[in-house]
Parts: C-alpha cells; structure tokens; sequence
C-alpha cells in the first residue's frame, strides 16, 4: 500500500496508541500532571478548571453542572457503555460463556471484592465512614494490564486473559455495588422514562435495527433519565450496551464465499490503468463494503470505534480532574487514619488474601484449573496487580462520601495502595518469567 506523508506522520502514534500497554502509560502520566499541578503554585487554577460551570440547553431547559460533574457523570457514562459491551462480548463468546470458563475468574474477583471490603469495613465499623466498603473493591484494568504486559514476554497468554476476565468480573461487580448500595433517593418518573426507552432500545434490536446513531439517541434519553432518577447515571451506560445488537447478517462461510467471488470479479475487469477504478471496480468494492458491515456486529464495531476514546481521553481526563491531591511533608502520617488505611489495606492484602484464597479454593475442590501454562507463582503476581483499584476506586469514593476530608483520605489510600500493590505485583512477575528463562 502507498503511503502518503501524512500517513508516515501517523505512523509511529498509531503504534503507540496499539501497544497493550500505552493505555496504561497515558493513564499514568495523566495522574503525575494532575498531582503536580495541584502541588504547583498554580494549584487555583486547577480547583478553578474543574468548577468551571458548562450548560447544556436553552431557556427553561438548561443544564448547568461544574466540568468535574460533566466528567464524572457524562463521559465516565460512556466508560461504563464500553464496560457493557465488553461483559456482554463476554459473555456471548469470552471468557465468561460458559460455566467452565467463567469460574475461576468469577470465583478470583468475588474473593477479590468480598476480603477488601470487609477489611475496611472492620476499620470503619460504627464511623461515618463505614459507607466507603466498596472503595477497596475495583481493580483498574488498564493499569493492571500495562504492568502485566511489562512483566515479560515469556508470562503466559493464558495468564493475561485470566487477569482481563477477573477484572471484567470485578467491573461486574463494581457496577451491582454503585446501583444496590450508592444509589440516593430515587425519582420514579424520570427513571419510568429511562425504562421506556431502554425497551424501545431492545425492540429495535429485536426488529434488527443496526444503525449506531438510533441507539445513540436513545442511550442519550436513557442517560439523562438515570441522571434525573437518583440512580447514577453510568448505570444506564452498561445497561444500554446490554441492549446493541451483537449478531450479524450473514455468517463466516457465506461472507468468505462472496468476498472470494468478488474479489475475482475485481481482478478480472480491465484495469482503467490511471489513479482511478473503473466504474464496474467502483461498484465491486462498494459490495464488498455492504457485505463487510453486514458480516459485523454493531457490539463489536462500536466497542472497537469507542476504546481509543475512552482509554485515551475520557479516562485521562477522569485521572486529570480526580488525582489532584495535596501532597505535604506529612503525606505518611495523613494517610494514618481509618479510611486511608482500610483503602490501602483493603487494596494490598484484601485483593490478594482474598483471589488468592478463592482460586486456591476452587483448585482444592476440582472445581476449576488454573490458566494453561501458569502456576501459582503466576496467580500470586495476578492476585498483587489487581490490587492497583485506581479509576474505580476513585470512581467509587466520590460516590460514597460527600465530605471533602474523607474523599481526600480514600485517594491517598488508593494513590498509595496502587503504587506498591503495581510494584509488588510486576516484581514477583518478573521474578517468575526469569525463573522459568533459566530452567
């Protein structure tokens, strides 16, 4: 294929943007930015940014929240919409189809939701904090991932989706928690409406309608009445993604026939021997477009179109506009208080005690086997990366409490926790890639 010199200036990004482990990187360098720049001496600035109030409407109708509120509440909606697709992907044709497949990575992240939030719990029992047991519950995907695909080329295949098929359980989970336990009081008009239209979404995948934009419209009125209802709105983003179609219209072997069939058609017309196709060349590949969507799931399409947007901006900015702790010269002794602490603990020692207990339990019993190719040296690295909870568990702290202290308290808790659970984590991963290097 030629390229053109904006092609070669694209290039090395798109690259960059495909490595399993950028995501990760951007994640990162987002939380360094906004840490730094709430420490810096333009610290107002950043407070001012995300205050910064933006409307939406006209006249009567206009919606006016802070720019933290858009982020938190708007874009993290369509964080939790590709949550949706990937757990229904999932469990159609993914890890988690069959009882067999799904039940040690189920069984590693209850264990891995269940230890953590009773740890806190027992920290906090009988404070107001109490409310925050679910903070210590998340594992952030793309960090885990990133560091696991920094552990070594030689860590097993098996080992990487067995961590992404516990951290989409643990997505699960995080979502059933947010709409049962942080939920305030609810509206029922505004959430009736949501309910409407959330069936009027699946009878139009019943009658296969498959354009994205109709789904889009709906998803939109849905969004705004969970916004509306007291349920938090990023319920309706995984709720909507439940209701896009995930079937094509032809299958694999009619697809691969007709594209064959074109293709000769194709070759066999008289090449018109400039930069442009003849007009029966024109009309094939127009053929063999409309053949290419109909052997596509929208799911899948709209899953693929949105990830780059969610992992690099919308989680970013979410990085950006809640990472901007304060950092003293008594950062350790601030983090000695019972929500720090049940964050930290929760995070580092729930998350392993608890995924490695339960995957040692399911073993023991015959129940399941561990991933091909692994051991337990592998579940132990697994077991310590996912106690890297940052973009849930931020997510998550922001609901739980309304005071400014305590929220300040989780993120030094969760800060603290991801960086040595991310440490100890690829540590014993590299460990056990070198060791079997050397055998």
């Amino acid at each position: 294929m030629q390229k053109s010199p904006i092609d070669k200036i694209i290039a090395p990004v798109s690259r960059f943007i495909h490595l399993e482990y950028t995501s990760g990187i951007v994640l990162f360098l987002s939380v360094i930015v906004a840490i730094v720049w709430a420490n810096s001496a333009f610290a107002d600035s950043y407070q001012h940014l995300w205050h910064l109030p933006l409307s939406v409407g006209f006249d009567k109708y206009l919606f006016e929240q802070p720019l933290h509120i858009w982020v938190n509440d708007g874009l993290m909606a369509v964080f939790f919409f590709v949550i949706g697709l990937e757990l229904k992907r999932e469990f159609m044709d993914g890890e988690l189809s069959t009882i067999k497949k799904a039940s040690l990575p189920m069984a590693a992240a209850l264990g891995g939701m269940v230890v953590p939030a009773l740890i806190y719990f027992l920290m906090n029992k009988g404070t107001t904090a109490e409310h925050g047991w679910g903070i210590p519950m998340a594992t952030d995907i793309a960090f885990a991932l990133a560091l696991l695909s920094m552990a070594g080329k030689h860590i097993p295949t098996s080992v990487k989706v067995f961590l992404s098929a516990l951290a989409v359980a643990d997505d699960l989970g995080a979502v059933l928690v947010i709409a049962f336990f942080y939920t305030s009081d609810l509206n029922f008009l505004p959430l009736g409406i949501a309910g409407i239209f959330l069936m009027l979404m699946l009878g139009g995948n019943y009658l296969g309608i498959r354009n994205p934009i109709v789904y889009l419209f709906l998803g939109v009125v849905v969004w705004l009445g969970f916004l509306f209802s007291g349920v938090h709105a990023t319920i309706a983003g995984v709720l909507t993604a439940f209701t896009i179609p995930a079937t094509t219209k032809i299958n694999e072997l009619v697809y691969s026939t007709k594209v064959k069939q074109l293709i000769t058609e194709f070759d066999n017309e008289i090449p018109s021997n400039s930069t442009l196709t003849t007009p029966e060349q024109h009309q094939t590949i127009q053929q063999i477009k409309d053949i290419s969507i109909a052997a596509e799931t929208p799911l899948q399409k709209i899953e693929y179109g949105l990830h780059p947007w969610v992992a690099f901006l919308i989680m970013p900015l979410f990085a950006l506009a809640n990472s901007g702790m304060i950092i003293g010269a008594d950062f350790f002794t601030a983090i000695l208080n019972p929500v720090s602490m049940g964050v930290t603990i929760g995070l580092i020692a729930g998350k392993f005690i608890g995924i490695l207990l339960f995957t040692w339990l399911m073993v023991k019993f015959k129940i399941a086997k561990l991933p091909a190719q692994s051991n337990w040296s592998h579940i132990v690295g697994v077991a310590l990366l996912a106690g890297v909870g940052f973009t849930m568990s931020l997510f998550i702290s922001n609901l739980a409490f309304t005071d400014a202290t305590m929220i300040n308290q989780a993120k030094y808790g969760i800060l603290l926790a991801s960086i040595i659970a991310g440490v100890l984590g690829l540590i014993a991963l590299k460990r056990t890639a070198k060791q079997k290097t050397s055998v």
